[in-house]
């Protein structure tokens, strides 16, 4: 293995989209998503089921696609890394089978890691951007997850400041387009809503913003009161006959959504004296929430980091370079023994050995090993 600039392949299968990602070092040489998007839309949200079914499907298609792009063959890889988890269950063990095939049948080393720390790791494969500085406050913000992380080293050493206590940013998006009539993703959909809405029209709550919330969950997120408080708002108005505008119910949600996020992002970049604030997970995407941080962040002397869209997205890119971070550090790879866990821990980047699905599915070393 080249351990300056590794030629790793990465796996992402933990929620809806198939990533296959290539990376030499810190270099992005190639980034395909398949999504299922498309197929969850039918019923509003995604299937785990369907989610699982649709990553056995699109593997290969995607695995291939990504070697044409980096323009190299699968025995050219120095290793093969995988998204252990967190994520849905089903989901992880199609990646984990798929990658440990690969790592058997090619003899290549393998690298079992962390989906959300790869999110930060995609700042990484930025060329024009200057090296991530140490410590850094990462808020990543994605359908599934909302987390608040404090960065000191990206392979050693990060620690979990506060996270969603149930629903996660991006379901609440899901949630309330739904009540508006929008169809699913509900990110997107409440972004167009929201054009000429007021967002200051309605004071929806802040969760877990109160004085009394600070001891416990200063850094923590919650959104399911969020939503209520939108339904009931709504139910209230047609009761009593009154129109109201759609435009600033979308604008007045997302802009609570915004205001808790970035808040107490800040709060955790002043508390802990870092000036830097990385954003990462698929709800990055949302214009709003970019613009108030950065105009915020700005005020209070905190740089923001945001990687390229396309990778903020889940995607395999992210965890190659991660583990492409690992080896470069000189980290041994993961066992054979490791398995898919949907409730990773954050603070464990790299999986070297865990309870759970330890062997390879022979369904899934088919597919791996036909690519």
């Amino acid at each position: 293995m080249t351990a300056a600039s590794p030629l790793i392949l990465g796996i992402e299968t933990s929620c809806d989209e198939t990533g296959i990602g290539i990376v030499r070092g810190r270099t992005l040489l190639s980034n395909t998503i398949a999504s299922s998007m498309d197929e969850h839309a039918r019923y509003g949200g995604v299937v785990p089921e369907v989610a699982a079914r649709a990553h056995l499907e699109a593997l290969q298609a995607a695995i291939e696609a990504a070697l044409a792009e980096a323009g190299v063959g699968l025995h050219d890889l120095d290793a093969v890394a995988v998204t252990s988890g967190p994520g849905l269950a089903g989901a992880l063990m199609v990646g984990v089978g798929a990658a440990k095939a690969l790592a058997v049948g090619l003899d290549k080393p393998l690298y079992a890691v962390n989906h959300l720390v790869g999110h930060i790791a995609a700042d990484i494969l930025d060329a024009d951007a200057e090296p991530l500085e140490y410590p850094t406050v990462a808020l990543l913000v994605s359908g599934g997850h909302t987390s608040l992380l404090l960065v000191r080293d990206l392979t050693t050493d990060v620690e979990l400041l506060g996270e969603t206590v149930d629903d996660a940013a991006g379901e609440a998006f899901d949630k309330v387009a739904r009540l508006l009539g929008l169809p699913y993703p509900g990110g997107p959909q409440i972004d167009r809503a929201a054009v000429g809405g007021d967002p200051n029209a309605i004071r929806f709550p802040r969760g877990l913003s109160r004085a009394s919330d600070m001891a416990k969950h200063r850094y923590d997120f919650s959104f399911s009161g969020l939503k209520t408080a939108v339904a009931r708002w709504m139910e209230q108005q047609k009761a009593q006959g009154n129109e109201y505008s759609p435009a600033d119910v979308a604008a007045s949600f997302r802009e609570a959504v915004v205001d808790v996020l970035v808040t107490k992002a800040l709060d955790a970049c002043a508390q802990y004296g870092v000036p830097r604030l990385l954003l990462g997970g698929g709800v990055i995407a949302n214009k709003r929430l970019r613009e108030v941080a950065i105009e915020r962040a700005a005020k209070a002397g905190v740089t923001v980091r945001i990687p390229q869209l396309s990778l903020c997205t889940d995607n395999g890119a992210m965890i190659a370079a991660l583990a492409a971070e690992l080896v470069m550090s000189g980290r041994q790879p993961s066992t054979l023994a490791f398995g898919a866990d949907s409730t990773l821990p954050v603070t464990e980047i790299q999986v070297a050995e865990s309870v759970g699905v330890a062997d390879v599915q022979v369904a899934d070393v088919q597919v791996a090993e036909s690519a």
